[in-house]
Parts: structure tokens; C-alpha cells; sequence
């Protein structure tokens, strides 16, 4: 059940100090908590933020304001049987406890004519914790003369995002968790004359000018590459080199049916082959990694994930993601994944290719900066689907030749991860999670390019 603000009510307001929002989201907790009789339990997910959002089109800006957002979810049980609302978190004391208060009765109204949840856990304590993450962001009234400058030029389009997110989790049992960061996200794409495109994300808790320019040189010359024309390329195997914003689709793919636990369970799980045997590449180290201070380690349960899991050890599976429901199910034991069993902060390791030796030890095939509409073909065999997007070339000899035609792929991650990888970069890049549906994304991927012997297009 979702309950939605009336036209009545207030704006949200988060732009208060944050230390103001966790006093009061804690002070809301225990109102509620209060309220409770034996029996009952409850847990709240707060979330939230203060954004300047800025969009672009043919280096102009096309709109521009701050967004100030805050919710809170209840989760109620009682006798085996849970519901959930969420209402819109203010920081107006009365105004918050008045509607968690109606939707505290509202939840137990529905609940009672619920079923009973045969995994239903309830709240429990393990400690609590608080951790802030401080960025130094480009002052608000500066954005747009510091992305602009040097692309006056240029068919600069995208949308930049900055300021403060915010998270907590609390519960009946006497839990807390509170969980702040202030990050930046600059995602854009430089077009030609005639519609083709560049792209690049830049993000991160402090400004980086020197990787920005970086970033608007290396896409003026594959802008200039782009102009000549395209090359046609049959299906077929090609040695490619997959760049860290392709190799981070491929990596987001595993939060589709491969590392969760109940996946696995329920026989759909693209990692299967490893639990008996099968092994990757030793290049393929795949781990969660907290310590970015991009997302929180708590998940909606209040459970707090280790600050580095390791899931794939050079090429050998050590753990899947297990939430608590997947653990009381299976009786295992919880390793803090969220609900969907997915990855929050993935980092595949580096390998030892200098960036500079990228098109040398390519020598002739493919370089593809971006994937996308990717998809599983075969997800109990591993393998993917895709297209190729934006920037990619056909390169002889370790230089760029021509821009390609768009090409779809189909391999098994039991390739390009296995018998068929030559090699990951020495660096690693961090690939944001831009989505704003709602609200802005936390996390991402930190992951390096990969340089693979023959990787399968079918179109």
C-alpha cells in the first residue's frame, strides 16, 4: 500500500542541516515505536535529498533547479503478516507524526486481512551506526560556467546532478542506521553534424577539473573519428576491447539472475555452472566494495553488509548474495544483501594493461566504448545479449580505423570472463548509476576495460 501526499500538504523540505533530519526521522521512529503493543513490529526506511539538477542541449542550458525530496516507509507485522505505506517525510515534527500516525492505523486495518508470510523475519538488533560521507561539489552558481567553458563548440547534451542523499533505517527492535553523502554525477554526450555520438559520465564526491578535460579531449577526437565513414562489418568473432563503461553493463547484468541466492535456489541462476566446478578467468576477481561511501552497507532490513565481499575470486565463486527472506527460506545465513538480491557497489579488480597500451595490444578488431538493451540469451548457460552504442571503432594495427555499424552480440559471460580474456586495465573507472526515476541513484560499478580474443557478434 502506498499512501501519496494530498494537495494540501506542505512541500517536503529537506534542505534543513542534516543533523536536524536524523534527530527528527529518530524522534518519528519512537513516536511510532511507542505506539505499538506486544506482538506488533515495525521498521522505517527513510530516504532523501537535496539536488541541483541542470539539463543540457547544444551547450545551453535547457532547464535548471534544485529538487528537495523525503519519504518514509513502514514496514508493520503482527501475527505472521506484514504490509507497508509510505508517506512523504517533511522534517515539521507534527506534520510527519500526524501522517505516520494514520498510516500506522491504515497498515493495521490491511494487515489483519493479509495472509500469513511463511518467511516473514522480524525486526532484529545488531548494532547500530551512522556514516556521513562529505564532497566538495562545484558551488551551485558555478556549473554552468565550468562544464560550458571549452565546449562553446560543441554539441554538448546531458544533465548534471549534485548536492546531498540521505538514508536511514530504523526499527522496533531498537535499531538505527543513518547513512548521508554528498556526490555529483555529470552524464552527457557530444554529437556530430550528423546525430552520432560521444558519451561519458563524470562522477564522485570532489570535482576532478583534470579528468573533465580529459574526458572533453578524448571525446573531440573520437568526435573527429566519427566523421569518416562507416565501416560494415559481417557477423562473426572480432578481438575486442570492451571499455569500463561496457564492461560495466556486462557487470550489471549479474543483478539479473546471477549472484542472488535465491536465484540460484530456484534453478535460474546464471552463476550455476560455478557451483559445480566450472571456473572463470584468475583475472576475475568480483567483490562488494562499501568503502566508495556511495551507498549505504545497511539494506531495508537494518542489516549491515561486510565492507568488502568477496563473490568471484580469481575466477573461482566464493559466496552469493543472501537477504534475510532467502536465508530463513533455505535456513542460511544473511550476508546483507538487499532485497532483490543484487549488487549495490560492485568492483572488479584491474588487471595489468596500461591505458596507453590499449590499442597497441588490441592491434586489429574492435573498441567499444558503451553497450546497451542488453539481456540474457541463455541465462543458465551465461549467455548475453546486446548492442553496441555510441563511440565504437574497427581499429588495424593499433589505430583507429572507422566508426562501425551498430552490431548485436551474443556470448557467455563463460568466454569473455573465461578462456577467452586476455586481459583487464591497470586503472579502474567509476560508472554512476544515473538513473533518476524518482529520485537520484546511489552506487555504481568501479571496474577497468577488458581486452577479449574473440568475442561472438551475431547482427
Amino acid at each position: 500500500m502506498f499512501l501519496h501526499p494530498s494537495p494540501n500538504l506542505p512541500m517536503t523540505n529537506v534542505s534543513l542541516p542534516l543533523d536536524f533530519l536524523e534527530d527528527a526521522s529518530q524522534e518519528l521512529a519512537q513516536f511510532l515505536i511507542r505506539q505499538l503493543s506486544p506482538g506488533e513490529h515495525l521498521s522505517l526506511d527513510v530516504m532523501g535529498e537535496t539536488s541541483q539538477f541542470i539539463r543540457f542541449n547544444h551547450s545551453r542550458v535547457r532547464q535548471i533547479g534544485t529538487v528537495e525530496d523525503g519519504s518514509i516507509t513502514l514496514k508493520y507485522s503482527y501475527q505472521e503478516r506484514t504490509s507497508e505505506a509510505t508517506i512523504p517525510f517533511t522534517g515539521d515534527r507534527p506534520r510527519d507524526q500526524q501522517l505516520a500516525g494514520d498510516a500506522l492505523t491504515l497498515l493495521r486495518q490491511e494487515t489483519a486481512q493479509l495472509p500469513v508470510d511463511p518467511y516473514l523475519t522480524p525486526p532484529e538488533n545488531h548494532g547500530s551506526s551512522q556514516e556521513i560521507y562529505h564532497g566538495q561539489l562545484l558551488a551551485a552558481d558555478q556549473v554552468v560556467d565550468v562544464l560550458l567553458s571549452g565546449v562553446e563548440d560543441l554539441d554538448f547534451t546531458g544533465i548534471y546532478s549534485g548536492g546531498t542523499i540521505f538514508r536511514g533505517n530504523y526499527n522496533s527492535a531498537g535499531q538505527h542506521h543513518w547513512f548521508a553523502t554528498t556526490t555529483y554525477c555529470l552524464d552527457y554526450s557530444l554529437f556530430t553534424a550528423a546525430g552520432k555520438a560521444v558519451k561519458a559520465t563524470l562522477a564522485g564526491s570532489q570535482w576532478q577539473p583534470e579528468q573533465y578535460a580529459e574526458q572533453l579531449k578524448r571525446g573531440r577526437y573520437q568526435l573527429r573519428q566519427l566523421e569518416e565513414p562507416v565501416k560494415i562489418l559481417p557477423p562473426g568473432r572480432y578481438r575486442t576491447y570492451l571499455a569500463p563503461a561496457a564492461t560495466a553493463e556486462l557487470v550489471g547484468m549479474l543483478s539479473w539472475g546471477a549472484v542472488s541466492e535465491s536465484s540460484l535456489r530456484q534453478g535460474q541462476s546464471a552463476l550455476f555452472p560455478l557451483t559445480q566446478g566450472q571456473h572463470l578467468s584468475p583475472l576475475i576477481t568480483l567483490q562488494e566494495n562499501f568503502s566508495q561511501g556511495t551507498v549505504p552497507r545497511f539494506n531495508s532490513e537494518g542489516e549491515i553488509a561486510p565492507m568488502e565481499l568477496a563473490i568471484i575470486e580469481q575466477g573461482i565463486l566464493k559466496t552469493f548474495l543472501i537477504n534475510r527472506r532467502t536465508a530463513e527460506e533455505y535456513q542460511l545465513v544473511s550476508n546483507g544483501a538487499n532485497t532483490s538480491e543484487s549488487l549495490r557497489s560492485p568492483q572488479l579488480l584491474p588487471g595489468t594493461l596500461a591505458n596507453q597500451d590499449i590499442l597497441t595490444a588490441l592491434d586489429t578488431g574492435l573498441y567499444l566504448s558503451n553497450l546497451h538493451y542488453l539481456n540474457w540469451s541463455d541465462r543458465p548457460k551465461g549467455f548475453m545479449t546486446g548492442m553496441t552504442r555510441y563511440a565504437c571503432f574497427w581499429v588495424e594495427k593499433g589505430e583507429i580505423i572507422a566508426p562501425i555499424q551498430d552490431l548485436r552480440f551474443d556470448e557467455s559471460l563463460y568466454r569473455f570472463w573465461g578462456e577467452s580474456l586476455i586481459n583487464l586495465t591497470d586503472e579502474t573507472e567509476w560508472i554512476p548509476h544515473t538513473d533518476t526515476y524518482e529520485r537520484r541513484s546511489l552506487g555504481g560499478s568501479l571496474v577497468p576495460g577488458m581486452l577479449v580474443a574473440d568475442f561472438n557478434f551475431t547482427l
